[in-house]
């Protein structure tokens, strides 16, 4: 039996199209998948006949889950020759998402369904994005022992104000988000129909993305961020200036909640410390200070950082840990080192940002 290709490739029209194709794992990237994306973002970017680029997911379940972190695990746990297949795959992918970025030709993604973690990286820095009534996105990585990567936290900080507290939330949780979550921080542009996906793609082989995304723009919703209640107390919560501040304000704010029946605020505050505290302690701590310098700073800095403190990370028990407990033997009971954030020394962190020549990602 001949197996399909794992990205489609297809020019439509003047329409560019790319399909991701490995349905049984929720489109989840490899570093074949990602050359493929690269070398025919490069081939098309230069080749007038292709006025414009759309990415699709194949299958039920969404865009992408993410990058295909069972490889990695693998890898992890057998080489004792350092990671070159995970620092492969980093490098192409976030020379990926520079490319998107800066692409000159529109860019248009369809978040539909699951968009995470590297699914992310490869829509949320296009230039037309577009979530439906399905979409569940965010950057779950702190689940696993790792750090948001692929220029997450650069998307995560550009919002001013009140608002970057919301990216601080949306960072350490790893919430999945909604549709109107995702355009309210500015992961994605506009919200239409999942049932139209397929009239908007051929509406693109013919006609150019802005005279037809009015037609097929519908309304995203309110957000959680914008609801009075939620967005109150993650204002008050998540602007803190330290990660510490960040949980005492929680564990205040949540003193009596078991017996607090109608007290939302408390409840509220008890339950986003106990998503917290099940996170690994030193993926928090590093991931808070990867969007607190992300704040300002361009696309090319932060995956910079990115790429030093993951491969670091590699070495560190909590990623092969985290992916173990989540998707290899699925406990969900990781053991983390160290086991509290109260452990997790200021110096380290800090030390796990020092430039490393070995990991260079932009000459």
């Amino acid at each position: 039996m001949t197996q399909s290709p794992e990205v489609l490739v297809e020019v439509r029209g003047h329409l560019g199209i790319l399909t991701l194709n490995r349905t049984r794992a929720a489109n989840a990237l490899n570093v074949g998948m990602v050359e493929t994306l690269l070398s025919t973002l490069q081939s098309w970017r230069d080749d007038d006949t292709v006025a414009q680029v759309v990415l699709r997911g194949a299958g039920e379940r969404g865009l992408c889950a993410g990058g295909d972190i069972v490889g990695i695990y693998r890898e992890l746990t057998s080489s004792t020759q350092g990671h070159p297949e995970t620092e492969h795959f980093w490098r192409t992918e976030y020379e990926l998402n520079v490319l998107i970025d800066e692409y000159p030709k529109p860019y248009i993604a369809l978040m539909d369904g699951l968009t995470l973690g590297g699914g992310i990286g490869i829509s949320a820095h296009g230039s037309h994005r577009f979530v439906t009534e399905r979409t569940r996105a965010g950057m779950p990585e702190t689940t696993i022992g790792f750090i948001p990567d692929v220029g997450g936290p650069h998307l995560l900080a550009q919002a001013s104000g009140e608002r970057a507290a919301h990216g601080v939330y949306a960072a350490l949780t790893g919430q999945h988000l909604g549709p109107a979550e995702a355009v309210h921080l500015g992961l994605a542009d506009a919200a239409t129909d999942s049932s139209r996906l397929d009239e908007l793609v051929d509406a693109l082989t013919r006609d150019s993305i802005d005279d037809v995304i009015s037609a097929f723009q519908t309304e995203a919703g309110e957000s959680l961020f914008a609801a009075e209640a939620d967005g109150a107390r993650i204002d008050r919560v998540f602007a803190q200036d330290t990660l510490e501040h960040i949980l005492d304000s929680l564990e205040s704010l949540s003193a009596g909640a078991e017996n607090a029946d109608n007290d939302s605020d408390a409840r509220w505050a008890h339950e986003t410390r106990t998503t917290l505290e099940a996170k690994s302690p030193s993926s928090l701590a590093l991931t808070f200070e990867l969007v607190r310098r992300a704040d300002g700073g361009s696309l090319k800095d932060s995956l910079q950082r990115e790429l030093t403190v993951g491969m670091r990370r590699c070495d560190h028990p909590d990623f092969a840990e985290g992916i173990r407990a989540q998707v290899i033997d699925k406990d969900r009971n990781p053991s983390w080192t160290p086991a509290s954030l109260a452990e997790v020394d200021a110096e380290w962190v800090q030390a796990q940002f020092e430039p490393d020549e070995r990991y260079r990602l932009f000459a």
